[in-house]
């Protein structure tokens, strides 16, 4: 009998979500500060001179702004802590089971089906301004259960590989290649 399969899902944790999440959290604190240097007729910024700004509107819109990104960035920062999107996928011949799990903002999802449900493992590659590559399961009368990550592109070979080993491990043809 084979080995599980156990194939672990990159939720939020990715470097592009920590740089757009530091890099808003600082701009944020620089509008925020800003606007507090035109209150206050203070430079609390060593770049620019923010206290020469007029209060209304000029500090008032820029405390706007801050607030607007503080409250983006804490969005950010929490999602990148609970890692959403992150999860597993298992196949297990042995149970004859498929194991998807994902973690939500609320809690985890996760749903079992059989292994028979599977027709086929699809590759689904499409290149252009908004490139996709991604690996789903085909399922009887059901829509396909996609099993990669969300965001940046997974090189080619990899999917490749990936989509004939799993196709190899579950006895089922592998589509679109």
């Amino acid at each position: 009998m084979d080995a599980p399969i156990d194939q672990p899902v990159l939720g939020s944790r990715r470097l592009s979500n920590y740089l757009v999440a530091l890099v808003v959290s600082i701009g944020g604190v620089g509008f925020l500060l800003t606007s507090a240097s035109s209150y206050f007729g203070r430079d609390f910024l060593p770049i620019g001179h923010p206290a020469e700004l007029i209060w209304v509107p000029q500090g008032l819109v820029m405390g706007a702004y801050g607030v607007g990104a503080v409250l983006l960035s804490s969005y950010l920062w929490a999602v990148i802590a609970i890692d959403v999107g992150g999860g597993r996928n298992l196949f297990d011949r042995g149970a004859d089971t498929i194991t998807i799990e994902r973690r939500g903002f609320r809690r985890l999802i996760s749903f079992t089906l059989p292994c028979g449900d599977v027709q086929a493992v699809k590759v689904e590659v499409r290149d252009g301004l908004n490139p996709r590559r991604r690996l789903a399961l085909r399922l009887r009368g059901r829509r396909d259960v996609p099993l990669t990550r969300i965001g940046e592109p997974i090189a080619l070979a990899e999917l490749e590989r990936s989509g004939a080993e799993l196709a190899r491990y579950l006895n089922v043809p592998l589509e679109g290649v």
